[in-house]
């Protein structure tokens, strides 16, 4: 899990700074899917997998259920739409490009102070 964010948006963020967090999103763009399936394309545990999808859930950008002896989790519509919202307020995030604003913010990071 996620160490407590101070804003809504930073455990959003903080969610999508994983490329693994984000190849599940996309894959949950087209429909709900059930744990095993999320992380059948994957090259790691279902544990591992499991973590990935509490950070996502903790963020509010999937919600998971149970159905029978299956776990099924289902993409948040809404979730991004205060990030997005913050981000175009910048205008040259529209649309929003995470990758693009990923590597904006580690060059910002890893900048020296001038």
């Amino acid at each position: 899990m996620t160490a407590p964010q101070s804003h809504p948006l930073d455990t959003v963020f903080a969610a999508l700074a994983d490329p693994t967090r984000r190849a599940i999103l996309t894959m949950l763009l087209e429909d709900d899917m059930a744990v095993t399936d999320v992380a059948e394309p994957f090259a790691m545990s279902l544990a591992a997998i499991s973590k990935h999808l509490a950070v996502l859930a903790e963020a509010g950008l999937i919600t998971q259920e149970k159905r029978g002896r299956v776990k099924w989790c289902k993409l948040e519509p809404d979730a991004l739409r205060a990030a997005s919202v913050w981000m175009q307020g910048f205008g040259q995030f529209d649309p929003v490009d995470l990758d693009a604003f990923e590597r904006f913010l580690e060059a910002e990071l890893d900048a020296p102070d001038a």
